[in-house]
């Protein structure tokens, strides 16, 4: 015993430091909306649902461009582009907890409901999402979507009203992941599918252990993940919207990744061993949205001149630190289809002023500003770009009122088309020009609330359709110029930035990469000695 005992202390001793090194803890700006990804439109949600728990039939790999395999294995595309066949693979793994337990991998079944609960108003779930479905909305599916038949234990064909050239990358948005049929059917019977949202079971590289909203959400790993299991074995989101107080766990080590810094924080770590900084130019964009129900903002001349009184400038140094791309357009300058040529609106108090006489606001108005209390990547200090936006528009006469409200209320007033003038921001899933600008200015978005400039327009609305209805690129490209034009003659948004994404790590992170589109992945993460 005497000999044993020495080196049962010395395990003793090590495995708190092995259990720790085991756990990959991630500080977070925001608590999720839930769990029911279709349900919401947050990135943030996303990140803690779909990201983690869930998996969809195809994936977009930023670095390549290219959608690739993941629940489905193959699929094939008829020629009129009306017909899609998917061949799921067969060893698909849904999660085992003390609530579920799967008596079978994933099948075509799985597909079905996942699909046909968001489109078929008949279905037993489909009145289970208290405000419906935003992105299948938005994203017209129900209209697009002419069926779905199984045509095998592992195959399906999805058969569209319409081609759509966007249709396989918009299966790989969030929103588009893949719920086990028969956990849901045992909610359904049991009286409570609202557990769901907050009971989640996916295909994930992670398993949901639970959520303590504001605070943390815990996973473990899925043993039986398809992809392998991931390099840690639980995961831990810790809760923390204050970006100072993530730099500070970060350095105590109290979080392994810290998301959504402050600019002036990339540079705080530059001369510390300790910590190490990742980054990528992100396919998002930064606005405030103009509420064009609203009067005045009704008006293009007044929206133009909101767009003219901003010193857009002075806001990307005092806020981004220089740290991103000025906004001219929804979406960023490397993006195929983007109109270069389009001018934007400099910074001109004196024709904002002219714009508001010519409207009949010589002596201006009032109208108010929503912006969130913490920050994040598209909104690094809320309070300062709230407050220059005021006090640049007090100079042309318009007196805004700021108005700061908690995250998840702020998107649930939005989407109800309660404010006026929103800090708001929008990242692209999948690099198509279109995954902007059908969600925020095609009219079928006003119902799923994510038009946040209230805005339909028929001949807007058709080009936006046109360009998805062909798949030539040069034609796309045409038409969604003509598009953006529109948007900017109109001014529908005060376009803000195109920043730039990081996030700021331990040494010990291995394989953490930052998603241009905001998605997180974290299957292939290692922490190492």
């Amino acid at each position: 015993m005497r000999r044993i005992a020495p080196t049962l202390l010395f395990a003793s001793l090590l495995s708190p430091l092995l259990v720790q090194a085991a756990t990959l803890n991630v500080c977070t700006e925001a608590s999720p909306d839930g769990f029911d990804v279709v349900q919401y439109n947050s990135l943030t949600t996303t990140n803690a649902s779909a990201d983690v728990l869930m998996n969809r039939l195809v994936d977009f790999d930023a670095a390549s461009g290219q959608l690739l395999p993941s629940l489905a294995q193959s699929w094939e595309v008829s020629e009129d582009g009306l017909s899609y066949s998917f061949v799921l693979r067969e060893d698909v793994a849904f999660h085992t907890t003390d609530y579920f337990s799967p008596s079978r991998p994933l099948n075509a079944d799985d597909v079905l409901f996942s699909f046909q609960r968001m489109l078929d108003p008949a279905h037993p779930w489909h009145k289970t999402a208290p405000s419906g479905y935003p992105h299948a909305q938005s994203m017209q599916l129900p209209s697009l979507i002419k069926s779905i038949d199984k045509t095998g234990e592992h195959s399906l064909r999805f058969s569209l009203n319409r081609p759509d050239a966007t249709f396989l990358a918009t299966l790989s948005m969030g929103f588009a992941s893949i719920y086990s049929a028969e956990y849901a059917e045992q909610l359904m019977q049991a009286g409570t599918p609202e557990n769901l949202n907050n009971q989640p079971i996916g295909s994930g590289p992670f398993v949901f252990k639970r959520f303590q909203k504001d605070a943390q959400v815990r996973y473990s790993a899925h043993p039986s993940y398809f992809a392998g299991k991931p390099g840690v074995d639980n995961l831990v989101f810790a809760i923390t919207p204050d970006a100072n107080v993530r730099l500070q766990k970060l350095r105590r080590g109290e979080c392994h990744i810290a998301l959504s810094p402050k600019p002036q924080d990339v540079q705080a770590i530059s001369g510390d061993n300790n910590l190490q900084s990742a980054h990528t130019a992100a396919f998002m964009t930064a606005f405030v949205g103009i509420n064009s129900q609203h009067p005045p903002l009704d008006q293009p001349a007044v929206r133009q001149a909101i767009n003219l009184a901003f010193d857009k400038a002075s806001y990307l140094k005092a806020v981004f630190e220089n740290s991103a791309e000025a906004a001219n357009g929804p979406y960023p300058a490397n993006t195929w289809s983007y109109a270069s040529e389009l001018p934007g609106y400099a910074h001109d108090p004196q024709k904002a002023r002219g714009l508001l006489k010519q409207a009949g606001l010589a002596d201006g108005f009032s109208t108010t500003i929503w912006t969130r209390p913490t920050g994040s990547l598209l909104n690094p200090n809320p309070s300062l770009g709230a407050q220059l936006l005021q006090a640049d528009l007090a100079k042309v006469g318009i007196q805004a009122e700021i108005r700061v409200i908690e995250w998840g209320e702020l998107i649930r007033r939005a989407k109800a088309g309660e404010h006026d003038l929103l800090f708001m921001g929008w990242a692209g899933d999948n690099g198509d020009p279109d995954n902007f600008l059908t969600p925020q200015f095609a009219c079928a978005s006003l119902e799923s609330g994510l038009n946040f400039a209230r805005y339909c327009d028929l001949r807007l609305d058709k080009l936006i359709a046109d360009g998805k209805s062909t798949s030539d690129q040069a034609q796309r490209s045409q038409l969604y110029k003509e598009a953006q034009q529109i948007i900017q003659q109109q001014a529908l948004w005060l376009p803000l930035a195109h920043p730039t994404a990081y996030a700021l790590m331990r040494k010990q992170v291995e394989g953490y990469q930052v998603s241009p589109f905001g998605r997180q992945d974290f299957s292939k993460v290692r922490l190492v000695p």
